[in-house]
């Protein structure tokens, strides 16, 4: 049976029906693997940032060629910085993969046990401390666009 409150105990059904726990041994591994998931759900969401801002960064600044040839500037048959470059494809990647990640984390919080619940949340704290804690200053730097605007 499904619940629909929160309740607290060792039989749980995360996800599927195959990860069913009925001893504490396995209900501590399931927690521990959410832990875990949430904290890499983190660990992604940084990489991504980061390379959207370092992409970003290299599309507003590229390098200039020696000989002033547009056909100098294509990566992958794509002109640099462009629409449908090899960066904007890895970072959709990455963003497709965090939100696959995240809405699992949201249905397994769903099975409302309140283990889940705590580890799932201590999990994406403690990652967000761990990898993420320093993007004020990334943004700070982005946001602090220097200008001769008065």
């Amino acid at each position: 049976m499904m619940h629909m409150t929160f309740y607290w105990g060792k039989q749980v059904t995360i996800l599927f029906d195959g990860w069913t726990t009925s001893s504490w041994i396995s209900y501590s591994l399931s927690l521990l693997a959410c832990f875990l998931v949430s904290t890499f759900y983190q660990y992604l969401e940084d990489k991504r940032v980061r390379f959207k801002l370092l992409s970003a960064a290299k599309a507003s600044n590229p390098p200039k060629p020696q000989i002033e040839d547009p056909l100098l500037q294509q990566v992958d048959g794509k002109t640099a910085g462009s629409k449908w470059s090899a960066a904007r494809f890895a970072g959709a990647a990455l963003f497709g993969l965090n939100s696959g990640i995240g809405y699992l984390l949201m249905l397994a919080v769903m099975s409302f046990n309140g283990g889940v619940f705590v580890a799932i949340v201590l999990g994406l704290a403690v990652g967000y401390l761990v990898f993420r804690s320093g993007d004020e200053d990334v943004a700070t730097l982005v946001v602090d666009n220097p200008c001769a605007c008065s």
